[in-house]
Order: structure tokens, then C-alpha cells, then sequence
């Protein structure tokens, strides 16, 4: 299973189309990931907001290779564009496997590589 999903997603509707989808038997921890836009950027400046765009094929890729790491049974990805004020989400991601040893690393491999190549960025100066 690997969806690409336009609407803003429910986290909890994620779980349960999962849940029911996959069973007990194959999965043993869902992780979610939420990124938000920060007031504050990594050298500490006051941000404004920040305008976004993605790459759909990139994030295909990424979902695909995700998917297909060892014990995994899921991965859903959902990614903001346009311009996004503080606190606005900019992407969510779940990933839904065996164990944590194999799950955790695939998440945050994930959202890494989601990030570097997907996600193009430019964040607006606070006023």
C-alpha cells in the first residue's frame, strides 16, 4: 500500500482504514510524523510563514522506497503547498510496521529524504 493523498489527512481515519486494511498480525507500531512551520528558523531568526511546492514523482519515489524497506506494511504521505503561516502543518507522514527497529529509521528516512528532495521551501520574513 502506498497513497499519495490531496485533502488534508485525519491521522485517526489513517489509523483505523489501516487497522482494518493490514490486521494485528502484520503490524505492531504505527508512527506519525507533523511537521509544522516554525516562528523561528535553524539560525534562530524570526519567520513570518513560508511558501511551499513539492514534487509529486520525488515524493512517489520516496513513499516507494520506503515501502518497500523490510517489515514494512504502509506508508501514507500527505504534503501542504502554497504559502503557509506559523503553525500551519507542512506535511504528515505514517508509517506502519513489525517492529520499531524497523519502523522508527524508515520514518526518519523518510522525512529526510522527503524534505531534501521533495519539498522546495522559502520562508517569508516575520513583520
Amino acid at each position: 500500500m502506498c497513497d499519495t493523498v490531496a485533502a488534508h489527512p485525519s491521522i485517526d481515519a489513517w489509523l483505523a482504514e489501516l487497522k482494518s486494511e493490514l490486521g494485528a498480525e502484520r503490524v505492531g507500531m504505527y508512527l506519525v510524523h507533523n511537521g509544522v512551520v516554525r516562528g523561528t528558523s535553524r539560525d534562530g531568526r524570526s519567520v513570518g510563514g513560508m511558501v511551499l511546492s513539492r514534487d509529486v514523482g520525488e515524493q512517489q519515489r520516496a513513499v516507494g522506497e520506503a515501502r518497500a524497506r523490510e517489515g514494512i506494511a504502509a506508508v501514507r504521505v500527505w504534503i501542504n503547498e502554497g504559502r503557509l503561516a506559523v503553525g500551519d502543518d507542512i506535511m504528515v507522514c505514517l508509517v506502519a510496521g513489525d517492529i520499531r527497529e524497523r519502523v522508527l529509521p524508515v520514518l526518519q528516512d523518510l522525512v529526510r529524504d522527503l524534505k531534501t528532495n521533495e519539498v522546495r521551501e522559502r520562508e517569508l520574513s516575520a513583520r
